[in-house]
């Protein structure tokens, strides 16, 4: 109550800053690690890749190389262009399947009241194994199984799969991409699953009741009601998806900057250059997905 009083007392611009203040110094501890930890580093990768870092005895020796690191990596590395590529061919397809199954899940989870709790602590455990070596240890097993099936396909003679290749080769070639990985996508599901799961939980159930009385079906319900009301939220858990994606440490553009950071001769200024151009290529996928989900204004009639 003396709070309220000593806001009305003061002007509201006097007042504003003060809350504006405790704002700023109540996220201060994370501004000072988000500069020292993430911007600094940022900004320090930008200058090595147009540098040549050697190690020497006496140190290391920066000497200026302008864009040659980047002449080198995308044309005379043969390397590189094919693992960014690779790359592209992995996060598109990966991110379109677990947004799918993700709200798929929290759609079916939400509508189930037995277990709910239960249902979303075993659909969120994957997330908290991968964040340990425990993850690393799967990932070891999972390349040594797909090296000794190499060359043997387990889907000959699926039927659905033998239709879907005689109308488009490259879709089929697709899902059993996706089905061969996909236990690996439902390990990236946890976080949004939870972030559907809320949003799915935010949205009013006035709107249902008013679509029930127009005799709307469950279809229709889903693509003109629930569907609009978690599309800011999608945005969030794309882009989340492929900030993730682009950290799995078994990319090959992961290795390559792995690889060229333990070259003593002049691996700092390449690994800079490919982390500085692999992070570019995330945010443009980034900035795509903006494009897709953002809200678009209704057009005017004339």
């Amino acid at each position: 109550m003396a709070r309220k009083n000593k806001a009305e007392s003061e002007p509201k611009s006097l007042y504003r800053r003060r809350e504006n203040i405790r704002g700023y110094v109540f996220m201060l501890p994370w501004i000072i690690g988000f500069v020292v930890f993430s911007l600094i580093p940022f900004i320090a990768t930008i200058v090595l890749s147009f540098m040549n870092v050697s190690s020497t005895v006496e140190g290391y020796s920066i000497t200026p190389a302008g864009f040659s690191n980047y002449y080198t990596a995308f044309f005379r590395n043969t390397e590189f262009v094919p693992a960014l590529l690779s790359f592209l061919g992995m996060v598109i397809p990966y991110t379109f399947v677990i947004i799918v199954v993700s709200f798929i899940i929290a759609y079916l989870l939400n509508k189930i009241q037995l277990g709910r709790g239960l249902m979303r602590t075993i659909y969120f455990l994957p997330v908290i194994i991968m964040s340990g070596p425990v993850m690393s240890q799967i990932l070891e097993r999972a390349d040594e199984s797909v090296e000794a099936a190499q060359g043997m396909s387990g889907y000959e003679g699926v039927f659905i799969l033998e239709m879907i290749r005689s109308y488009s080769p490259a879709v089929a070639n697709f899902m059993e991409g996706v089905f061969d990985e996909l236990t690996m996508i439902l390990w990236f599901t946890g976080i949004p699953i939870v972030l559907f799961i809320s949003a799915l939980q935010r949205i009013n159930h006035t709107l249902y009741e008013a679509a029930k009385i127009d005799q709307a079906n469950e279809w229709q319900t889903l693509w003109k009601i629930t569907i609009p009301m978690v599309k800011p939220t999608a945005l969030v858990a794309t882009i989340f998806t492929i900030a993730q994606l682009g950290t799995y440490d078994t990319s090959a553009i992961y290795n390559l900057i792995k690889t060229a950071t333990g070259n003593t001769q002049s691996g700092f200024g390449f690994a800079a250059t490919y982390s500085w151009i692999y992070c570019l290529v995330v945010l443009i996928v980034i900035g795509c997905s903006f494009l897709i989900f953002r809200e678009r204004e209704p057009r005017r009639r004339k």
